[in-house]
Protein backbone atom coordinates (compact mmCIF):
# COMPACT_ATOMS: atom_id res chain seq x y z
CA UNK A 1 0.00 0.00 0.00
CA UNK A 2 1.37 3.40 -1.01
CA UNK A 3 2.22 5.73 1.85
CA UNK A 4 0.20 8.92 2.18
CA UNK A 5 2.13 12.12 1.51
CA UNK A 6 1.62 13.30 5.09
CA UNK A 7 3.01 10.05 6.52
CA UNK A 8 6.02 10.06 4.19
CA UNK A 9 6.79 13.69 4.92
CA UNK A 10 6.37 13.22 8.67
CA UNK A 11 8.84 10.33 8.64
CA UNK A 12 11.34 12.28 6.55
CA UNK A 13 11.02 15.39 8.71
CA UNK A 14 11.35 13.47 11.97
CA UNK A 15 14.52 11.83 10.73
CA UNK A 16 15.92 15.14 9.48
CA UNK A 17 15.31 16.86 12.81
CA UNK A 18 17.84 14.52 14.47
CA UNK A 19 20.59 15.93 12.22
CA UNK A 20 19.91 19.62 12.91
CA UNK A 21 23.08 21.24 14.20
CA UNK A 22 25.35 18.60 12.63
CA UNK A 23 27.48 18.52 9.48
CA UNK A 24 25.16 15.93 7.92
CA UNK A 25 22.11 18.18 7.99
CA UNK A 26 22.35 19.63 4.49
CA UNK A 27 22.77 16.28 2.76
CA UNK A 28 19.81 14.87 4.71
CA UNK A 29 17.79 17.98 3.84
CA UNK A 30 18.54 17.37 0.15
CA UNK A 31 17.46 13.74 0.53
CA UNK A 32 14.16 14.85 2.03
CA UNK A 33 13.38 17.15 -0.88
CA UNK A 34 14.25 14.43 -3.39
CA UNK A 35 11.89 12.03 -1.67
CA UNK A 36 9.01 14.49 -2.03
CA UNK A 37 9.52 15.90 -5.54
CA UNK A 38 11.63 14.92 -8.59
CA UNK A 39 14.60 17.20 -7.84
CA UNK A 40 17.80 16.12 -9.61
CA UNK A 41 19.97 18.83 -8.13
CA UNK A 42 20.05 20.58 -4.76
CA UNK A 43 22.36 23.45 -3.87
CA UNK A 44 22.40 25.30 -0.55
CA UNK A 45 23.99 28.74 -0.45
CA UNK A 46 24.53 30.60 2.81
CA UNK A 47 24.65 34.41 2.71
CA UNK A 48 25.96 35.56 6.10
CA UNK A 49 25.64 39.26 6.86
CA UNK A 50 28.60 41.26 5.52
CA UNK A 51 30.25 38.24 3.87
CA UNK A 52 30.40 36.59 0.49
CA UNK A 53 28.21 33.52 -0.03
CA UNK A 54 29.43 30.06 0.82
CA UNK A 55 28.31 26.76 -0.66
CA UNK A 56 26.95 24.61 2.15
CA UNK A 57 25.82 21.77 -0.11
CA UNK A 58 26.22 20.96 -3.80
CA UNK A 59 24.94 17.81 -5.51
CA UNK A 60 27.30 18.21 -8.46
CA UNK A 61 31.00 17.52 -7.74
CA UNK A 62 32.83 20.77 -7.08
CA UNK A 63 35.37 20.25 -9.87
CA UNK A 64 32.59 20.15 -12.48
CA UNK A 65 31.25 23.52 -11.40
CA UNK A 66 34.49 25.09 -10.21
CA UNK A 67 34.83 27.82 -12.88
CA UNK A 68 31.25 29.08 -12.66
CA UNK A 69 31.00 28.67 -8.88
CA UNK A 70 34.14 30.73 -8.36
CA UNK A 71 32.75 33.48 -10.56
CA UNK A 72 29.38 33.33 -8.82
CA UNK A 73 30.79 33.66 -5.31
CA UNK A 74 33.10 36.56 -6.18
CA UNK A 75 30.42 38.75 -7.70
CA UNK A 76 28.12 37.17 -10.29
CA UNK A 77 25.63 36.35 -7.50
CA UNK A 78 24.63 40.04 -7.61
CA UNK A 79 22.77 39.25 -10.85
CA UNK A 80 21.09 36.05 -9.59
CA UNK A 81 17.28 36.51 -9.69
CA UNK A 82 16.90 34.51 -6.47
CA UNK A 83 19.54 36.63 -4.70
CA UNK A 84 17.81 39.82 -5.81
CA UNK A 85 14.47 38.45 -4.61
CA UNK A 86 15.97 37.52 -1.23
CA UNK A 87 17.35 41.03 -0.78
CA UNK A 88 13.93 42.54 -1.50
CA UNK A 89 11.91 40.23 0.76
CA UNK A 90 11.84 40.68 4.51
CA UNK A 91 10.31 37.25 5.04
CA UNK A 92 11.03 33.69 3.99
CA UNK A 93 9.44 32.64 0.70
CA UNK A 94 9.39 29.81 -1.80
CA UNK A 95 9.67 30.89 -5.44
CA UNK A 96 9.79 29.36 -8.91
CA UNK A 97 12.41 30.80 -11.28
CA UNK A 98 9.63 31.95 -13.59
CA UNK A 99 8.31 34.12 -10.74
CA UNK A 100 11.53 36.12 -10.40
CA UNK A 101 13.50 35.90 -13.66
CA UNK A 102 13.59 39.11 -15.78
CA UNK A 103 11.83 38.97 -19.13
CA UNK A 104 15.08 38.60 -21.11
CA UNK A 105 16.83 36.35 -18.60
CA UNK A 106 17.82 33.69 -21.15
CA UNK A 107 19.35 36.36 -23.39
CA UNK A 108 21.41 37.86 -20.55
CA UNK A 109 25.14 37.25 -20.28
CA UNK A 110 24.62 36.06 -16.71
CA UNK A 111 22.49 33.26 -18.13
CA UNK A 112 24.83 32.50 -21.05
CA UNK A 113 28.04 32.71 -19.04
CA UNK A 114 26.96 31.20 -15.74
CA UNK A 115 23.46 29.81 -15.49
CA UNK A 116 23.45 27.79 -18.74
CA UNK A 117 26.37 25.72 -17.50
CA UNK A 118 24.46 24.60 -14.43
CA UNK A 119 22.57 22.34 -16.90
CA UNK A 120 19.29 23.10 -15.13
CA UNK A 121 16.07 22.88 -17.15
CA UNK A 122 13.96 24.23 -14.28
CA UNK A 123 14.61 25.61 -10.81
CA UNK A 124 12.80 26.75 -7.70
CA UNK A 125 14.16 27.87 -4.36
CA UNK A 126 13.52 28.54 -0.71
CA UNK A 127 14.76 31.94 0.44
CA UNK A 128 15.04 31.59 4.20
CA UNK A 129 15.60 34.85 6.07
CA UNK A 130 17.47 35.24 9.36
CA UNK A 131 16.62 38.89 10.03
CA UNK A 132 14.07 41.54 9.12
CA UNK A 133 16.50 43.50 6.93
CA UNK A 134 17.21 40.74 4.41
CA UNK A 135 20.93 40.78 5.25
CA UNK A 136 21.35 37.16 6.38
CA UNK A 137 19.63 34.41 4.47
CA UNK A 138 19.90 30.99 2.86
CA UNK A 139 19.00 30.02 -0.68
CA UNK A 140 18.05 26.37 -1.10
CA UNK A 141 17.84 25.74 -4.83
CA UNK A 142 16.06 22.68 -6.23
CA UNK A 143 16.64 21.91 -9.87
CA UNK A 144 15.85 19.52 -12.69
CA UNK A 145 18.49 18.67 -15.28
CA UNK A 146 16.68 16.26 -17.60
CA UNK A 147 15.72 17.68 -21.00
CA UNK A 148 12.13 18.80 -21.15
CA UNK A 149 11.54 18.27 -17.44
CA UNK A 150 10.09 20.89 -15.12
CA UNK A 151 8.37 21.03 -11.76
CA UNK A 152 4.63 20.51 -12.01
CA UNK A 153 2.06 22.73 -10.36
CA UNK A 154 1.51 19.94 -7.83
CA UNK A 155 5.24 19.76 -7.01
CA UNK A 156 5.43 23.53 -6.54
CA UNK A 157 2.31 23.48 -4.34
CA UNK A 158 3.83 20.74 -2.17
CA UNK A 159 7.07 22.66 -1.71
CA UNK A 160 5.14 25.84 -0.92
CA UNK A 161 3.01 24.08 1.71
CA UNK A 162 6.04 22.88 3.69
CA UNK A 163 7.74 26.30 3.76
CA UNK A 164 6.95 26.96 7.46
CA UNK A 165 8.61 23.70 8.54
CA UNK A 166 11.61 24.16 6.23
CA UNK A 167 12.03 27.70 7.54
CA UNK A 168 11.88 26.70 11.22
CA UNK A 169 14.25 23.77 10.87
CA UNK A 170 16.87 25.48 8.71
CA UNK A 171 16.90 28.58 10.91
CA UNK A 172 17.39 26.37 13.96
CA UNK A 173 20.20 24.43 12.27
CA UNK A 174 22.27 27.41 11.11
CA UNK A 175 21.80 29.37 14.28
CA UNK A 176 23.11 26.34 16.14
CA UNK A 177 26.07 25.95 13.79
CA UNK A 178 27.32 29.55 13.78
CA UNK A 179 27.39 32.32 16.34
CA UNK A 180 26.45 35.94 15.71
CA UNK A 181 30.06 36.95 16.35
CA UNK A 182 31.30 34.69 13.56
CA UNK A 183 28.75 36.07 11.12
CA UNK A 184 29.54 39.72 11.83
CA UNK A 185 33.31 39.73 12.18
CA UNK A 186 34.28 40.70 8.60
CA UNK A 187 33.83 43.90 6.63
CA UNK A 188 30.55 44.24 4.78
CA UNK A 189 31.88 42.74 1.53
CA UNK A 190 28.47 42.06 0.02
CA UNK A 191 27.38 45.65 0.61
CA UNK A 192 30.59 46.83 -1.02
CA UNK A 193 29.85 44.73 -4.10
CA UNK A 194 26.24 45.93 -4.27
CA UNK A 195 27.50 49.51 -4.08
CA UNK A 196 30.03 48.72 -6.81
CA UNK A 197 27.19 47.43 -9.02
CA UNK A 198 25.16 50.61 -8.41
CA UNK A 199 28.20 52.78 -9.21
CA UNK A 200 29.48 50.74 -12.16
CA UNK A 201 30.43 53.16 -14.95
CA UNK A 202 29.17 56.29 -13.16
CA UNK A 203 32.47 58.09 -13.76
CA UNK A 204 31.77 57.84 -17.51
CA UNK A 205 28.03 57.34 -17.96
CA UNK A 206 25.00 59.53 -17.35
CA UNK A 207 22.58 58.46 -14.61
CA UNK A 208 20.12 56.97 -17.13
CA UNK A 209 22.90 55.16 -19.02
CA UNK A 210 24.10 53.69 -15.72
CA UNK A 211 20.57 52.54 -14.86
CA UNK A 212 20.16 51.02 -18.32
CA UNK A 213 23.44 49.12 -18.10
CA UNK A 214 22.53 47.76 -14.65
CA UNK A 215 19.19 46.44 -15.88
CA UNK A 216 20.83 44.92 -18.98
CA UNK A 217 23.25 43.07 -16.70
CA UNK A 218 20.32 41.77 -14.64
CA UNK A 219 18.58 40.39 -17.74
CA UNK A 220 15.90 42.94 -18.62
CA UNK A 221 14.89 43.60 -22.22
CA UNK A 222 14.77 47.05 -23.81
CA UNK A 223 10.98 46.91 -23.57
CA UNK A 224 11.04 46.15 -19.82
CA UNK A 225 13.57 48.94 -19.22
CA UNK A 226 11.39 51.34 -21.18
CA UNK A 227 8.38 50.45 -19.05
CA UNK A 228 10.39 50.86 -15.81
CA UNK A 229 11.59 54.36 -16.69
CA UNK A 230 8.54 55.41 -18.74
CA UNK A 231 10.55 56.13 -21.86
CA UNK A 232 10.45 54.74 -25.39
CA UNK A 233 12.25 51.59 -26.47
CA UNK A 234 14.22 53.67 -28.98
CA UNK A 235 15.43 55.90 -26.15
CA UNK A 236 16.57 52.83 -24.21
CA UNK A 237 18.48 51.60 -27.26
CA UNK A 238 20.12 55.02 -27.58
CA UNK A 239 21.19 54.92 -23.91
CA UNK A 240 22.63 51.44 -24.46
CA UNK A 241 24.46 52.50 -27.61
CA UNK A 242 25.95 55.55 -25.90
CA UNK A 243 26.95 53.54 -22.83
CA UNK A 244 28.66 50.87 -24.91
CA UNK A 245 30.54 53.55 -26.86
CA UNK A 246 31.73 55.30 -23.70
CA UNK A 247 32.82 51.99 -22.16
CA UNK A 248 34.48 50.97 -25.45
CA UNK A 249 32.33 47.84 -25.73
CA UNK A 250 30.63 46.16 -28.65
CA UNK A 251 28.54 43.40 -27.08
CA UNK A 252 26.64 42.45 -23.94
CA UNK A 253 29.24 39.73 -23.39
CA UNK A 254 31.98 42.34 -23.20
CA UNK A 255 29.85 44.36 -20.79
CA UNK A 256 29.38 41.34 -18.51
CA UNK A 257 33.09 40.51 -18.56
CA UNK A 258 34.05 44.10 -17.78
CA UNK A 259 31.62 44.17 -14.87
CA UNK A 260 32.81 40.85 -13.40
CA UNK A 261 36.50 41.67 -13.90
CA UNK A 262 36.11 45.07 -12.25
CA UNK A 263 34.53 43.42 -9.20
CA UNK A 264 37.02 40.58 -8.92
CA UNK A 265 40.05 42.84 -9.13
CA UNK A 266 39.25 45.58 -6.65
CA UNK A 267 40.62 45.56 -3.11
CA UNK A 268 39.76 47.81 -0.19
CA UNK A 269 36.84 49.28 -2.14
CA UNK A 270 35.50 52.39 -0.44
CA UNK A 271 32.93 53.57 -2.95
CA UNK A 272 32.66 55.16 -6.35
CA UNK A 273 32.95 53.67 -9.81
CA UNK A 274 34.81 50.30 -9.59
CA UNK A 275 36.12 50.92 -13.12
CA UNK A 276 38.48 53.61 -11.81
CA UNK A 277 40.66 51.28 -9.68
CA UNK A 278 40.20 48.49 -12.24
CA UNK A 279 41.52 50.56 -15.15
CA UNK A 280 44.29 51.91 -12.93
CA UNK A 281 45.38 48.36 -12.09
CA UNK A 282 45.04 47.24 -15.73
CA UNK A 283 47.31 50.06 -16.93
CA UNK A 284 49.98 49.02 -14.45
Amino acid sequence: MKKSFLLEFSQQFAGLFCYAGTDQFTSKLADMFKSLVPADDVMVLLFPSKKLPTIEYNDVPTEQRAPMVGQYIKGAFLLDPFYLAARKNNKSVFLHLKDVAPDAFEESEYYKTYYKYSCLTDECAYLIQFDDEGEKFIIIGLGQIKDGCSFSAEHLATLTDILPLVEALTQYHWRTMSSEHELEQNLDIRQQLETALDCFGTSILTERENQTVKMILQGYSSKAIAVRFKISVETVKLHRKNAYAKLDLGTQGELFNLFINSLMNIENYSGGDPLIPYHSTSVK
